[in-house]
């Protein structure tokens, strides 16, 4: 059947489309994320089957009427497959799948000789693939044997029980309760830098020496709360029992006293000092839930004090430990004022099923 002459000339074929291909077709076309020719060509597509000429297509979408003709035949024939374009011949691989598969093998079972790793260079040398090459196929197939990661798997024998008594609590958090993440970053020292720090400018970043003056050290108690993000501190000349209670009471005055307080905590001697057990079975509004043993991941006041030193602490220079503390009580304030808590989605199963898997693998045993 023909329609409508295009500009020049020649009849079109009627381009047909079904509703389920205008629906596909229309939802391209809206696309925000898909490539740009793509949603183009769809819209070319749909243009046709609404009885436009090519010419006029082609002013509609910002193309020559012969790039019309192409995609309207191409539809025709291969249908929304065929908006997808052909493709096309490429240089032919130089190596052969066994040499790339004995290159993967020998990165990941085998170490160099005289070296913990291997490089891009040495992996190169021992396979005869080309340094370039090598470093193409490291990408390809995320290999990264330049980098490390480290871990440490809890002991602790009531792990399963601490874990789902610390998720339960950010997951769900008890009625007429606050729930504080608790601990101390301890030794935070004084750092006075030898010489100026040279200011960041176009092209360059900030120059901190590497060397300076010791002033002495602070230890900040921080409570973090997991409900509104907002954080209570103290900073302590040292790092004992009575310290930690010390900041006990400032908690206890510093809350609503018609509130339960659970608190999530470590496993230092001072949290379970006798002094401080005597304390807290005379305030029975203070639970105290301990993280298991080598897992201070769980406790998200780690994540703040990552967030404190990275921003306040780490670049700073200060003359004396009253200028460290300063500048801590000015960051905690300031953070308070735009305070957002940290969202916890980590379910007890999920860890503990990642947790069976690196067991598995490392000991061939989830126990």
């Amino acid at each position: 059947m023909l329609v409508e002459v295009d500009g020049m000339g020649r009849p079109n074929t009627a381009l047909v489309i079904s509703e389920s291909e205008r629906s596909q077709l229309e939802s391209i076309v809206r696309s925000r994320t898909m490539p740009h020719s793509l949603v183009r060509r769809a819209k070319i597509v749909l243009l046709s089957a609404a009885g436009g000429s090519n010419r006029a297509v082609a002013r509609r979408c910002g193309v020559s009427a012969p790039v019309v003709s192409l995609w309207r035949s191409r539809y025709q024939r291969d249908g929304l497959a065929g908006l997808h374009g052909e493709l096309r011949p490429g240089r032919p691989r130089t190596h052969e799948d066994e040499k790339i598969a004995a290159l993967l093998k020998t990165v990941l079972q085998t170490k160099p000789e005289g070296a913990t790793h291997w490089s891009v260079r040495s992996a190169a040398a021992k396979s005869g693939i080309s340094k370039s090459s090598v470093g193409r196929y490291f990408a390809l197939f995320g290999l990264q044997p330049h980098r490390c990661k480290s871990f440490k798997l809890s002991t602790d024998p009531f792990f399963i029980e601490k874990v789902r008594d610390i998720v339960g609590l950010y997951l769900n958090p008890p009625d007429k309760a606050l729930v504080l993440c608790v601990d101390e970053k301890s030794q935070i020292q004084a750092l006075e830098r030898t010489q100026p720090v040279l200011p960041m400018g176009l092209g360059y970043v900030e120059g901190v020496t590497h060397d300076y003056f010791r002033h002495g050290t602070l230890t900040l108690f921080a409570a973090l709360d997991i409900v509104t993000g907002g954080v209570i501190s103290q900073c302590k000349p040292r790092h004992r029992h009575q310290e930690f209670l010390s900041f006990l009471k400032h908690l206890d005055t510093n809350t609503p006293a018609d509130l339960a307080l659970h608190l999530i905590v470590d496993n230092y001697a001072t949290h379970k000092h006798s002094r401080v057990k005597a304390w807290l079975a005379r305030h029975p509004r203070f639970h105290l839930h301990f993280t298991p043993t080598y897992s201070s991941w769980l406790n998200q006041v780690e994540r703040w004090f990552g967030l404190i030193t990275q921003q306040a602490i780490r670049r700073g220079s200060f003359r004396n430990v009253r200028e460290l503390m300063d500048k801590i009580d000015q960051y905690v304030k300031r953070y308070n004022e735009h305070r957002r808590p940290f969202i916890w989605t980590a379910t007890a199963d999920s860890i503990l099923a990642k947790v069976e898997r690196i067991c598995k693998f490392i000991y061939g045993t989830s126990h």
